[in-house]
């Protein structure tokens, strides 16, 4: 019996470890094909798309940023996508809160909006708000990106915060009211501190989710004032029709901040996941 249990034991590890192994290798092998194909030559790439390249230069990252404007494209990406991150993550830390600790009659409603709002395609709303940005002044600039970005990322922020506080016992906001803390003083100074791994998940999220946006910065902007990263690579798509070598160097460009940003606040995405709090 223990010998058939042990190989039942390691044949589940081994399929276990190998769909681990085949996930990351799926993971990462674009990022490093993009990377390696960012130094290769024109000649290399058609010659054979998997092999190394023969040296290491930057000779298509300076023409990737010689022939489209992805400088600027990038500042705009950070204000917008900073901007808006910062909003969601305001607006949802105080929404999240109430609607978890607290009981009143339109809770519901707003959880059943909040909800259906998950459902709604952006196509769907692209066209009105196409108008009314337009009636508003604000088509074809960062401030009108940000409202529609900052209100894109409530919905899913919104549940996991939720979630995250009904994790941080009450017991805690009780002793603090005893001691005379007022609802505002709890809420800064000893629940923020406790939700600051949420916190960061969100805002992470948030971070790539806008980022990679597309639709919205297309479909909202007509100039280069306003747009962001993801619409100067679909620049490159026809500058470079057959220069793979600098649309590898704009895709790295264009995806390092993210795995930057992940390596930085990993530790407090992966608090987010397994941290649980002081239990009453």
């Amino acid at each position: 019996m223990r010998k058939t249990s042990r190989v039942k034991n390691g044949i589940a590890s081994f399929f276990k470890y190998f769909f681990m192994i085949f996930l990351i290798f799926i993971s990462l092998a674009p990022i490093i094909w993009a990377f390696l194909g960012s130094f290769k030559s024109y000649a290399e790439i058609n010659s054979s798309a998997l092999s190394l390249p023969s040296s290491f230069n930057l000779d298509n990252y300076k023409a990737a940023l010689q022939y489209a404007p992805i400088l600027k494209y990038f500042m705009n990406s950070v204000l917008i996508v900073g901007i808006s991150v910062l909003v969601t993550v305001a607006l949802v830390a105080m929404c999240a809160y109430v609607i978890s600790r607290f009981d009143f009659k339109l809770k519901t409603l707003i959880v059943l909006l909040i909800s259906a709002s998950l459902m709604l395609p952006a196509q769907a709303i692209s066209q009105p708000l196409f108008a009314i940005f337009q009636k508003l002044g604000i088509f074809d600039t960062k401030l009108g990106l940000i409202i529609v970005y900052s209100a894109m990322g409530i919905p899913m922020s919104f549940f996991v915060m939720v979630s995250y506080y009904k994790t941080i016992s009450t017991a805690l906001e009780e002793s603090a009211y005893i001691d005379g803390a007022t609802f505002i003083q709890t809420f800064l100074h000893i629940i923020l501190p406790l939700a600051k791994p949420g916190l960061v998940t969100i805002a992470m999220i948030q971070f790539i989710n806008i980022w990679n946006e597309f639709y919205f910065a297309l479909m909202l902007t007509s100039g280069d004032r306003a747009r962001t990263v993801p619409i100067a690579l679909n620049y490159y798509m026809g500058t470079f029709a057959n220069n793979y070598s600098a649309l590898f160097a704009a895709v790295v460009m264009t995806v390092l901040p993210t795995i930057i940003l992940f390596i930085l606040l990993q530790r407090q995405v992966m608090e987010s996941l397994t941290a649980g709090a002081v239990k009453g």
